[in-house]
């Protein structure tokens, strides 16, 4: 009888000692306390040029590619002779206003696609909030033009959702993708396709996922998710750095688990 119960108390230490390391495998990831960005009625163009800056060079991930003038049009000095990105906004298209083209380039970037560059850009409305947006488009106004955002443009927000100007949170501050676990839900509003193909849908202009599983181990898949800069696939290494950074604060541990799997069953 002693020779079961030390099977049975063995079998079961086995079992939690296999379940721990497993859940110690998987990232917690913890996003950045929020910075509360005051968007009231009186809010001034100097508050919404400061809080876009941040949104610009920290989790919008812009400076990636915007900052160099090499993958896209270097927003933050002149391009081509044509000025700052505040000054030539307005003359991108006919009848479209400078805060009219921004928004437009944030929501629909392949509505206008600036010659010499491709549209590698994704769908930063799906990424940031609305407030981060508009403040974005407040500070990349300031650059070399006038400031026009003002508190009419940005949607009305709950006194209970708080607005991040440092932090993820997508459409007015709810969960990244509603909180939803549905890795289709996940790519969807981390505009994956906007990059990416998958199962006969998105471009390609990165890698194609469709066939991601045979290549990257799970644990591979979700160190380039959290980290995009610890490996480039051969014959992109153009596109290096342009993967946005912010996926692991947007997403908690286990949507970031789901979409893991998901990819590493696409074989």
């Amino acid at each position: 009888m002693w020779a079961t119960n030390l099977k049975v108390v063995a079998i079961v230490l086995g079992t939690l000692a296999l379940y721990t390391l497993i859940a110690n495998k998987i990232p917690q990831v913890e996003s950045e306390v929020p910075q509360t960005l005051t968007l009231g009625a009186n809010v001034t163009p100097e508050q919404l040029v400061a809080a876009g800056e941040k949104v610009f060079n920290g989790i919008g991930g812009c400076t990636t590619c915007h900052g160099l003038g090499t993958r896209a049009p270097n927003l933050l000095t002149d391009e081509k002779g044509t000025g700052a990105i505040g000054v030539r906004c307005g003359k991108r298209e006919a009848g479209k206003t400078c805060k009219q083209y921004l928004y437009e380039s944030l929501d629909q970037p392949t509505a206008y696609i600036v010659a010499g560059y491709q549209p590698i850009m994704p769908v930063m409305t799906k990424q940031l909030s609305p407030q981060q947006v508009w403040a974005v488009i407040a500070f990349l106004e300031s650059q070399g033009g006038t400031v026009d955002v003002s508190a009419s443009d940005i949607p009305a927000t709950s006194p209970t959702s708080p607005t991040s100007a440092g932090g993820a949170g997508g459409a007015g501050g709810a969960a990244f993708a509603g909180g939803s676990t549905d890795p289709k839900a996940i790519i969807q509003a981390a505009g994956c396709l906007a990059c990416h193909k998958l199962d006969g849908q998105g471009q390609v202009i990165a890698p194609d996922l469709t066939h991601v599983g045979s290549r990257r181990s799970a644990e591979s898949i979700r160190r380039k998710i959290l980290d995009p800069a610890s490996s480039t696939a051969k014959g992109y290494e153009r596109l290096a750095g342009i993967m946005p950074k912010a996926f692991g604060t947007m997403m908690n541990a286990a949507q970031l688990e789901a979409l893991v799997q998901y990819l590493a069953a696409h074989k």
